[in-house]
């Protein structure tokens, strides 16, 4: 993110890859995976304002063992330097599959948990709190307020043949963060950019973005679903 100056960026909402053989994951080891997002979380740090906030949407992985993925990163997070401000419990069991992965069935051998939840982790840079020294708006509603500070969110998942990105999460995630961590007109970054979703929340919003994508189907997909929301809105759109 060398083209970003220090300081610029007042909020960076992802959801990185998994790492488990997608066509868009590396099949890194463990350890390259999570070095490769801390130069990622490094470069965010570098860019964010002072108090500027980072909401990382993150699923645990594996069952033989189970890895608590979320539990590495905010280690990783805090070896930074990062503040950590709280986790949000993503419950999307209403849209949850009818998987039938239950282990042993109906017996006390081998019973396998189903995740039908994922984690918002939530950190600052520096400082709890954010000045806004060119008094933008915040544009939350006061009913917004009081359900997105709830440490659990409630909403279905979005299926990936809708979006047409095997992993998309639903644009009402990064809206919940982008309506909760930033004032109108602010900057909100995405470095794994996907479909395009967090984009589209900010141009909704009244936000500016800037994304990352290195996958050119995935690049073309967002720039198609961008300027379509652009076009009808009538904002400016910056992509990389």
């Amino acid at each position: 993110m060398e083209e970003l100056p220090d300081n610029s960026v007042h909020l960076m909402v992802t959801s990185p890859p998994y790492n488990v053989g997608k066509e868009y994951d590396q099949n890194l080891s463990f350890k390259q995976y999570r070095e490769f997002l801390k130069r990622v979380w490094r470069e965010v740090y570098r860019v964010l304002v002072p108090g500027g906030r980072v909401c990382i949407n993150i699923a645990n992985l594996g069952r033989k063992p189970y890895i608590p993925l979320h539990a590495f990163i905010i280690e990783d997070m805090m070896d930074i330097g990062f503040l950590m401000r709280g986790e949000i419990i993503w419950n999307k069991g209403a849209s949850a599959s009818p998987s039938t992965a239950w282990g042993s069935w109906l017996s006390a051998k081998n019973p396998t948990l189903r995740d039908v939840h994922e984690y918002i982790l939530v950190f600052s840079k520096d400082t709890f709190r954010r000045e806004n020294p060119q008094n933008r708006e915040s544009t939350i509603s006061r009913e917004e307020f009081l359900e997105f500070t709830k440490s659990v969110w409630t909403f279905a998942a979005v299926p990936a043949r809708k979006v047409g990105h095997p992993a998309p999460f639903p644009e009402e995630l990064p809206y919940r963060c982008i309506q909760l961590y930033t004032f109108k007109g602010e900057i909100v970054l995405d470095p794994f950019m996907g479909s395009g979703q967090t984009a589209i929340a900010a141009i909704k919003t009244g936000r500016q973005y800037i994304g990352y994508e290195i996958e050119r189907t995935y690049v073309d997909l967002a720039q198609k679903r961008i300027k379509e929301v652009s076009k009808r809105l009538g904002r400016r759109r910056l992509f990389n």
